[in-house]
């Protein structure tokens, strides 16, 4: 199952109200990459969204974090977020992902 384009829309909408940067979504295989100031960080499948992993994350997060494959055939676990309503933990948690990604090369396209 895709994520729905209404879901999207509100996703994107809270996302950007976190204040982490530029949000866009760019769909991929019926679900979408998210993007923040061009930096891939994250998926939306099936109307989840999920988060790379990194150690910057980990400290954002603490041990109130679950983990799981955003897709069938994934191999990669991610972070699952689930409330992404949290403003100040979203752009936490964007910001420090996006720095951690471009320091290990793996960030802007």
């Amino acid at each position: 199952m895709a994520s729905s384009q209404a879901f999207i829309k509100y996703f994107k909408e809270q996302l950007t109200a976190s204040g982490a940067g530029e949000i866009y979504c760019r769909k991929m295989f019926g679900d979408y990459g998210v993007y923040c100031d061009g930096v891939f960080f994250a998926l939306v499948c099936d109307d989840t969204f999920f988060i790379k992993i990194t150690e910057a994350g980990k400290v954002i997060l603490g041990k109130n974090y679950s983990t799981g494959l955003a897709y069938s055939g994934a191999k990669t676990p991610m972070f699952k977020i689930d409330d992404f309503e949290d403003y100040d933990l979203m752009r936490q948690l964007i910001q420090v992902t996006c720095a951690e990604l471009i320091k290990k090369g793996k960030g802007k396209k």
